[in-house]
């Protein structure tokens, strides 16, 4: 039996990578795997100032949870013990608990494991911040995409209207901002292309550039 296919699309918030992960997976027909879910669902389901509370009791409090995966490309479905994880974890609160809890060793060492656990069972388009660097460095194909900070609070501001939902631009572009400089220099897993990463500029690149651009990476 082959191995399974593992391609990884790492990147900032708002370059467009849930998109195109999506996209690929239906190309491929494999199933798409969303890991800044896994944070958000993870920091939604323990709340506000989780990051506080202690490795010994975050470590009882994630042994307790199990990520499930099922079906292809834009129909993939994660679930945590059972339950689809939906739109209430899609909110920029909650998106700023994920980032908390992201630098925490245990945190991370519990989602990876999830992760590749995942990656054993299925070929997988896995999308998140450091799954070539850190969580599939085999995978077979890599690709980190990033745009300017700018450009990504647009885009957001544009999902956003498309949800029926306001914000603020330069609100947005401050938390796109924080969030950056948190990732990108947290000690634990940083946000950074991975050294054999195909890297892709998206700020002005449509949809179909980009996309082509992942299928020539992928079939050369």
């Amino acid at each position: 039996m082959a191995d399974p296919l593992i391609v990884t699309l790492d990147g900032p918030a708002g370059v467009g990578k849930s998109t195109m992960a999506k996209r690929l997976a239906r190309e491929l027909s494999i199933p798409y795997l969303d890991t800044g879910a896994m944070f958000r669902a993870v920091a939604w389901r323990l709340g506000d100032g989780a990051w506080e509370r202690g490795d010994a009791r975050l470590t009882v409090d994630l042994a307790g949870m199990e990520f499930s995966l099922s079906g292809i490309g834009e129909d993939s479905v994660l679930s945590l013990d059972g339950v689809p994880i939906g739109d209430e974890v899609r909110s920029e609160q909650v998106a700023m608990w994920a980032s908390n809890i992201a630098v925490l060793p245990v945190v991370r060492a519990s989602l990876k494991a999830a992760q590749q656990t995942l990656g054993q069972r299925f070929s997988l388009v896995a999308e998140g911040r450091d799954m070539g660097s850190v969580v599939f460095p085999a995978a077979r194909c890599k690709f980190f995409l990033d745009a300017t900070a700018d450009e990504r609070a647009r885009r957001r501001l544009r999902q956003l209207a498309g949800m029926g939902k306001t914000a603020d631009f330069d609100e947005l572009r401050e938390q796109i901002a924080r969030r950056d400089h948190q990732d990108r220099n947290r000690a634990e897993a940083p946000l950074k292309p991975a050294p054999d990463a195909v890297i892709i500029d998206t700020t002005n690149l449509g949809q179909e550039q980009v996309f082509a651009a992942l299928v020539r990476g992928i079939r050369g």
